[in-house]
């Protein structure tokens, strides 16, 4: 098959970008022909490695700033409306319009928009949301409702999702909805030993990820655990108002902003206990790479995501979702009680098998073929 991903910024950090060039990656290994497009380019190289058998193309190149006219046809409430400016509206346009393809997939709201608008109709055209319909603005949420059912599939990560897509689709909306997760890059990775006094948590900082609520747990952790250790892997705008929270709780022995990894297994491995606190979610991969590397896992049942992957008790411990108390609860109860930290341990890693690349693949692969003889028998 010859599948097209377009990404905003392939050359970015984050795990949408991550996931899609690790699909990108296992589909080309599996001998198809693929294209990774970016929307954007505002680095050398991209952060992710890119199998050579993979094509990738930049459409509009920002390495160089210029003054930029906002775009027309994003809606307001779109989380990167300020990237749609009018110059990256319009080479994605007239990239939709002319691409030779059997498969495109687009992997946001954004994009997913413009490709139900400009993609020729012969072309199987696939949207992915990395988030959740639940949480987009109500703009981008009625230009979703008109738009989308002009495509031929929308997956979401989630089966939640997934509901309420093929609610508010509709069945005979003429959009198929199904669910299928993010794969994890490897299954091959370091283990933990469970002996190191660290607590792991990593993404960007945001108010989305909730590391100022972890932070509030950790310091009732400290309490009670002073030799216990919080390392946040990650950046972003809400870095000056964590680091003011850890030291106006006197925390700064205890709790390491020690930014961006690109040896995210590595670091998970050195610690014992991996803590989650977003307060909602699309699908948690990092979660899933602290399963992974074997780690017990304390963390908010927010929405979406961690109770699809998480049995509570038996793969990892879920606690009501801004909770920091329960939160604090449950990491002090994996400090002090080692058995079943390897007995969480040793479940997460047997949860994590099911997200290898090759068996997400493998439903990425039966979905467009059966997409590809929808549209051929449609076509005549």
């Amino acid at each position: 098959m010859k599948i097209t991903y377009v990404l905003l910024h392939a050359y970015g950090m984050g795990g949408t970008i991550r996931t899609v060039i690790n699909q990108a990656n296992a589909m080309a290994e599996a001998g198809h022909q693929v294209e990774l497009v970016s929307a954007t380019r505002r680095a050398a190289a991209p952060n992710f490695f890119v199998d050579p058998r993979v094509r990738l193309t930049t459409l509009t190149d920002q390495r160089t700033p210029a003054p930029a006219a906002p775009g027309i046809e994003i809606p307001y409430g779109e989380a990167a409306k300020d990237t749609f400016t009018s110059a990256v509206e319009r080479g994605v346009i007239n990239y939709l319009r002319t691409v030779e393809t059997e498969i495109l997939v687009t992997t946001r709201p954004g994009l997913n928009l413009l490709s139900a608008r400009y993609t020729p109709a012969h072309i199987v055209r696939v949207a992915q949301d990395h988030m959740h319909l639940g949480r987009y603005k109500p703009a981008v949420r009625a230009a979703i409702l008109r738009d989308y059912p002009r495509l031929d599939a929308v997956v979401s990560l989630t089966r939640k999702d997934q509901y309420e897509y093929r609610q508010a689709l509709g069945d005979d909306g003429g959009v198929r909805v199904e669910q299928i997760p993010n794969p994890l890059h490897t299954l091959d990775v370091p283990q933990t030993d469970h002996t190191g006094k660290v607590v792991a948590a990593a993404g960007r900082l945001t108010r989305q990820k909730g590391f100022d609520l972890l932070i509030l747990a950790f310091a009732k952790v400290v309490d009670r655990h002073p030799d216990w250790r919080l390392h946040i892997y990650g950046s972003g705008k809400a870095e000056p108002k964590l680091r003011k929270l850890i030291h106006a709780h006197h925390l700064y022995n205890h709790v390491f902003l020690m930014g961006r990894t690109k040896e995210l297994d590595e670091e998970l491995a050195k610690a014992s206990i991996y803590a989650l606190s977003s307060r909602f979610e699309g699908f948690p991969m990092t979660l899933l790479e602290a399963l992974n590397c074997g780690l017990p896992v304390a963390t908010f049942d927010c929405p979406t995501g961690p109770s699809e992957i998480i049995v509570d008790e038996a793969s990892g411990l879920l606690v009501p979702p801004e909770d920091t108390a329960e939160l604090a609860a449950a990491v002090c109860r994996l400090i002090e009680d080692e058995p079943l930290r390897r007995q969480l341990g040793a479940a997460a890693r047997t949860t994590a098998t099911a997200y290898g690349s090759d068996a997400i693949r493998l439903r990425w692969e039966t979905l467009f073929t059966s997409l590809l003889t929808a549209k051929t028998e449609a076509s005549g």
